[in-house]
């Protein structure tokens, strides 16, 4: 089956399909962007890139995976709208998986690991995973401070995403170059067992952590004087 997946929850602004079937999760085509203003017009034509560089439709698609975040709103929202949109317009299921796990799951490697993202405001996004990737703590929004006192509690040995790199004097921790950030086929291999069941399609719920930065007003405001 061919996958959309779409992930807008950091400045890496990604696209690619993947092929799921009985046998693995293999990554067709890919793109990414590091564009932290960019989003709404990268996504879209970044989509249609990796289906011409697959001599595919939109019709050949079986589901859609989402990065549902954590991620500041504006960037965010732009994947969430267009998975939901063509999941919605093409009557396939989509499926999300949380973004941070397509950067700590595949950093894991038999010792526990913090993943994070940036979160602006000189706070990140973080979470913990185990020796076999699977995640223990978070996902949070802290100080890095603050996550590195809870990644010392978890025995945590190493770090990795864009969020860590730009921290990684507080959070005290190595740091590996890799992944910065989210990885389209993890993404989509952390989705594949839903996809190979045939599961329903799931609302894809932003994982914003914290209010926008812009409220609508509580009370009218007059006008004149």
């Amino acid at each position: 089956m061919l996958v959309l997946v779409v992930d807008s929850s950091t400045p890496a602004v990604t696209a690619a399909l993947a092929e799921v079937s009985a046998g693995g999760v293999v990554l067709r085509a890919h793109r990414r962007t590091v564009d932290a203003r960019a989003h709404g017009e990268l996504l879209a034509p970044q989509v249609d890139v990796v289906l011409a560089d697959c001599d595919a439709r939109p019709a050949d698609l079986g589901a859609i995976v989402a990065g549902l975040g954590p991620g500041p709103f504006t960037g965010l929202r732009v994947g969430l709208v267009t998975a939901a949109t063509m999941g919605q317009v093409l009557g396939v299921p989509t499926y999300g998986v949380c973004s941070l796990d397509g950067i700590g799951h595949p950093a894991a490697a038999g010792e526990p690991v913090l993943a994070a993202s940036d979160a602006r405001r000189r706070e990140i996004y973080w979470a913990v995973y185990d020796g076999a990737g699977q995640r223990i703590a978070g996902p949070e929004v802290s100080a890095p401070a603050v996550a590195a006192q809870r990644a010392r509690d978890l025995a945590v040995t190493v770090a990795v995403g864009d969020g860590a790199h730009r921290y990684a004097e507080t959070l005290g921790l190595p740091v590996r170059d890799e992944p910065r950030y989210p990885e389209a086929g993890v993404l989509a291999a952390l989705a594949a067992e839903r996809i190979r069941a045939g599961a329903p399609g799931e609302a894809l719920t932003p994982l914003y952590l914290r209010r926008p930065d812009a409220v609508a007003a509580t009370a009218r405001k007059p006008v004149l004087p």
